[in-house]
């Protein structure tokens, strides 16, 4: 509407120029007297003042007409040169179109084939004629290469990328030299080469490094080279910048711990390791569980070895990684308790009287859990409090359904039996431990 009322406003104001310009002609020829002498000896001229003017003008236009034309026919030549360079790079962008669109479809034939005539049209035009001609064929090339990865044609992929990742190229568009990289660590990841990503990763600009797709890539290549440390470190950087749903985020750095966890290979880097988490990642009961656990594997080497001090301190910290799951142990799912229980179990002979509270407090505020009963009779036995650790472990061979602890209940129950003298209840444990699988 706007629009609209402006042009009419233009349309206005030029009527009533025009209307002006009429009146001042008007007053000026309409009795203008005035004649002009013009002298060319012998010969005298005299003509209207009028008709000169007039003259004058028609002079003018004349000239600047001839000029104009002049001036278009000289430029000719340049405009059959622009109109012919336009056509070309009209069939280059129909070329690269077509090969993304057949790229997208997953015909990649088609889309090679397409984008392999983009190249050579490309190299029949000089650089720098057009504004953005190194970005297109930087474009091509990846196109090319793209779907040679697709059809498993490493060669002409690997020919293709280097063509793309020329320096050339690289000054003139390096955006899309940045995008090149990236789908050069993907295939690198792809092909499982891990030496190769990581190499191409370290040629992206810092900035480029930061972003969340860069990111990702270091991810896959930190878990294909099973760098775990790295991967968690990565992966915590993506759940800052909410890359994954908090649920998935949660799912991948505990799965990435778990497995820096396993490769641990001594106390002093376990305990290291454990060091680095966060605090919500230390609350994780999977985390802690498997930091107990596999301080216990290590400390059964230690053991072979000798080493007693060791042994006690790899008790002392599963104790101390243990800590925050006593009060929630009826959260636990049935499997995590019985890894808890078992975790417990290797250091309950320096198990102290306030541990041994701790405990059999927990037993009764729980006391139909099996693994605590378990658990609670074993402590006594350590301790050799008979009556408590018989009523203990009688319970739970009623109720435990887990061969490997049922066993071990039972071998309890024998080696008290033995020890009140009762040979006819110790053979009867005994035999109940042997018929367990």
């Amino acid at each position: 509407m706007a629009a609209r009322f402006g042009g009419a406003m233009r349309s206005v104001f030029w009527l009533l120029g025009l209307a002006a310009l009429a009146v001042a002609l008007a007053l000026l020829v309409g009795h203008n007297n005035a004649t002009l002498t013009l002298f060319w000896s012998p010969y005298r001229f005299d003509v209207s003042f009028n008709f000169a003017i007039f003259c004058l003008i028609v002079g003018f236009v004349l000239l600047y007409v001839a000029m104009r034309a002049f001036a278009m026919l000289r430029d000719l030549p340049a405009q059959a040169q622009r109109w012919r360079s336009q056509q070309v790079e009209r069939v280059v962008v129909g070329h690269v179109m077509d090969a993304l669109s057949h790229q997208l479809a997953g015909r990649f034939v088609r889309a090679q084939s397409a984008a392999q005539q983009a190249v050579d049209q490309l190299r029949s035009v000089p650089a720098g004629q057009w504004p953005r001609r190194d970005q297109m064929q930087l474009l091509a090339h990846l196109l090319v290469a793209e779907s040679a990865q697709s059809l498993q044609n490493r060669e002409r992929r690997d020919e293709n990328l280097q063509a793309a990742l020329s320096p050339k190229l690289a000054r003139s568009a390096p955006d899309a030299h940045e995008g090149v990289l990236l789908r050069a660590v993907r295939w690198a990841i792809e092909d499982r080469d891990g030496d190769a990503a990581r190499t191409r990763l370290a040629e992206l600009p810092q900035g480029a490094a930061r972003r969340i797709v860069a990111l990702r890539l270091k991810l896959r290549i930190a878990r294909l080279g099973g760098a775990s440390g790295e991967a968690l470190e990565t992966a915590r950087l993506l759940a800052k910048h909410r890359a994954f749903s908090p649920e998935a985020s949660r799912s991948i750095v505990r799965g990435l711990a778990l497995d820096a966890l396993s490769e641990a290979h001594d106390l002093a880097q376990l305990d290291a390791f454990w060091n680095g988490l966060d605090a919500d990642e230390r609350t994780m009961p999977e985390l802690a569980l498997a930091a107990a656990r596999r301080a216990n594997q290590l400390a059964v080497s230690v053991r072979a070895e000798g080493g007693e001090q060791d042994r006690m301190a790899a008790s002392q910290r599963v104790r101390a990684w243990l800590d925050p799951l006593w009060p929630t142990f009826d959260t636990l799912d049935p499997v995590q308790q019985r890894q808890w229980v078992m975790a417990l179990e290797p250091g309950l002979d320096q198990l102290d009287a306030q541990g041994l509270a701790q405990l059999e407090q927990l037993q009764r505020q729980i006391p139909q859990n099996a693994n605590l009963q378990y658990l609670a009779g074993q402590a006594c036995l350590r301790r050799q409090l008979w009556g408590k650790a018989a009523q203990m472990l009688g319970q739970a061979s009623h109720s435990l359904r887990d061969p490997a602890l049922l066993r071990r209940t039972w071998r309890g129950l024998a080696q008290l039996a033995e020890e009140r003298g009762d040979e006819a209840a110790a053979q009867a444990a005994w035999k109940q431990a042997a018929t367990l699988d």
